[in-house]
């Protein structure tokens, strides 16, 4: 791979992630923005707190900064309703409550866990009872009263607390309390984020496009297995294109010698030569080797994301895959197949995979014919409508099987709420032929038949979704380490 388009390839992935994830804020706090207008608040669901002491008093709040904050950039709301008597809430420095509370027996809260709601408190032992909390005079914002209290403060510097007290200044406090915050800045914010997340997403995704355009070039085609329907100039020399494989969605030719419809080879073609040895332990540490591929293929499945989607609008508007980025979209199949055929999807060799897009002498190998057309309406519905029996199955195979755990009735509406994956059948079987291995010396050949006939079914699938070709994947488990032959359809009577 060139170095030049490497880089190209690093910086636009870096740049669009970012890009992404500023586009992503800058959305959500567009719709943040649109909530608190009017001089509203973004607020928290009430919780009730409570405390048999005489005060109930915040951590310490720290403001960072040594200069007045403008009015209006940060505000905090906090509402306080009493399941009693009257209530007091105050926000005062930390010094000032401080000297309030001393030999006072209160108690301060520590911390507060949301999923499931859990509080935290830690007690402070005195003997003194407090003064009337109304009538201090210190405080920087207060509200006493029966009912719902309310108390509005503008965040400045300094070290910040706020208590919650019977207004009586009585010992066991009870509340319900709910929180809010206003950003005055969150408009501006929403919108340089929006447009700095968009300028960089393209910038990002222009850099991966003509990145992958370049190593798609760079990559030759392999002597001996030509791509179906690939320009002439991209054929090795004096070879002759290959026929076009009959496709799924027109009717196949009939008569004698025909493949049978059901049988017929596709056009992806997966094969994965085992190793006559293969060493006991070395597999133990294989997720450690791979690292290094890892990395790479994270810039490379980023890249392939782009290029697909941009492959995808030459498709609807001209039916055809960009050559360039047809090349490179096989060239990352092709070495993610390596480093799977090395590592946890087969365990089949010991020999290190090739740092390269091309075909190598590898005993693993992927190739994909290059189509001369494409469907233009296809393109919208096959990568996800027409391909949902295959992800059904695919996500049995590779363990993407959703499931979900229901939160306790005593938990706050949508808390506790999770997702988890299914096992991995493919995963599961190399761990057995791992073991197999481990302690007999050997691989389990049928196993390996096995495992090599899910891959196939998956990369197959994969080639499908990423509009590479129209010709709908087989339900058919093509077993052994090369594709198999094609039976031929008994003579018309």
């Amino acid at each position: 791979m060139k170095p030049a388009y490497v880089v190209m390839l690093v910086l636009g992935t870096v740049f669009s992630l970012i890009g992404l994830g500023m586009l992503t804020g800058g959305v959500a706090a567009t719709v943040a923005s649109s909530r608190q207008a009017g001089n509203g608040f973004l607020s928290a669901p009430a919780a009730s707190f409570s405390a048999d002491s005489y005060a109930l008093t915040s951590p310490r709040l720290d403001v960072a900064g040594t200069s007045g904050i403008p009015t209006g950039v940060a505000s905090i709301r906090l509402e306080a309703t009493s399941t009693g008597g009257d209530v007091f809430i105050g926000i005062a420095p930390q010094t000032e409550v401080d000297r309030y509370l001393t030999a006072v027996h209160h108690t301060e809260l520590v911390d507060v866990s949301v999923s499931p709601f859990r509080a935290e408190y830690r007690d402070v032992p005195g003997t003194a009872r407090p003064v009337l909390p109304g009538d201090q005079g210190w405080w920087t914002v207060s509200a006493s009263g029966p009912g719902t209290q309310q108390v509005v403060w503008d965040v400045r510097p300094g070290t910040w607390a706020v208590v919650v007290m019977n207004a009586d200044a009585s010992p066991s406090v009870a509340v319900q309390l709910r929180a809010g915050a206003r950003l005055g800045l969150l408009g501006p914010l929403a919108i340089g984020l929006v447009i700095a997340g968009i300028l960089l997403l393209l910038l990002g995704i222009a850099l991966v496009v003509l990145s992958a355009v370049g190593l798609g070039r760079g990559t030759p085609v392999p002597p001996g297995a030509p791509s179906a329907g690939l320009p002439p100039a991209a054929l090795p020399p004096g070879s002759a294109p290959p026929p076009a494989a009959p496709s799924i969605m027109g009717k196949p030719p009939v008569g004698r010698g025909v493949p049978v419809d059901e049988w017929r080879a596709y056009p992806a073609r997966l094969t994965g030569k085992p190793d006559p040895v293969l060493s006991r332990w070395l597999w133990l540490v294989k997720w450690l080797l791979v690292i290094p591929h890892l990395i790479v293929l994270f810039f490379l499945w980023c890249a392939f994301f782009v290029t697909t989607i941009a492959a995808g609008f030459a498709i609807l508007f001209t039916g055809r895959y960009p050559a360039s980025l047809f090349t490179f979209n096989v060239g990352v199949l092709r070495w993610s197949w390596r480093v799977a055929f090395y590592s946890y999807s087969a365990l089949g060799t010991d020999r290190y995979p090739p740092f390269t897009l091309a075909a190598t002498d590898y005993p693993a190998d992927l190739q994909v014919d290059y189509p001369a057309r494409l469907s233009n309406g296809l393109v919208l519905v096959k990568w996800w409508l027409l391909a949902v029996p295959h992800l059904l199955i695919v996500a049995v195979i590779t363990g993407s099987a959703w499931s979900w755990r229901t939160p306790p009735a005593d938990w706050p509406a949508g808390a506790g709420t999770a997702a988890t994956t299914g096992p991995s059948l493919i995963g599961l079987l190399v761990l057995l032929s791992g073991l197999i291995l481990l302690f007999t010396g050997r691989l389990r050949r049928t196993l390996f038949d096995l495992i090599l006939g899910l891959d196939r079914w998956v990369f197959r699938v994969t080639v499908y979704t990423a509009l590479m070709r129209d010709d709908y994947p087989p339900f058919r488990l093509d077993q052994g380490s090369a594709e198999p032959p094609v039976p031929m359809a008994r003579p018309a009577s």
